[in-house]
């Protein structure tokens, strides 16, 4: 990856809409060439995909909790089908496995706290595998979806 296609992803990364046609202007390509580069970066995995960023609140996704994990067994399979049950899941927009205790941070989001009741009684708590739970309420968002450093 040469500094053209960093110049290319740093683009992107702020206006994911633009048409290969205003890219190519932006990073100073021709359009021809600039189609090669970005079809290169897709399949080289660097872009990983374009989307819409939504107001969760817009959504009527008012409420956020970040909810640490740890499981009772951390081989293969045990991981493997927990991993699984998070992703059917909707409410769950992000998941990291951790090194050391907790096993897992999950980002979760729900309407309001009863709606989130719901989900931690009925869903979080009978996941395969799981030992404890811990929650945290989100207060504010300071810094979200901030573009990679290029």
């Amino acid at each position: 990856m040469d500094r053209t296609d960093r110049k290319i992803l740093a683009e992107l990364q702020k206006d994911g809409r633009l048409s290969v046609t205003e890219l190519a202007d932006r990073v100073g390509l021709s359009l021809s060439p600039c189609h090669r580069r970005l079809k290169a970066l897709e399949e080289s995995g660097a872009i990983l995909g374009y989307h819409a960023r939504l107001a969760p609140s817009a959504l009527g996704l008012n409420f956020a909790a970040l909810v640490f994990v740890t499981l009772r067994e951390v081989t293969r399979q045990p991981v493997a089908d927990f991993e699984t049950a998070l992703a059917q899941i909707p409410q769950i927009v992000e998941a990291q496995r951790l090194f050391g205790d907790p096993d897992y941070l999950l980002h979760v989001v729900a309407k309001d706290l009863p709606a989130f009741q719901k989900l931690y009684d009925e869903h979080l708590t009978s996941i395969p595998n799981v030992k404890r739970l811990s929650s945290t309420l989100v207060m504010k968002e300071v810094i979200q979806d901030r573009l990679l450093p290029m």
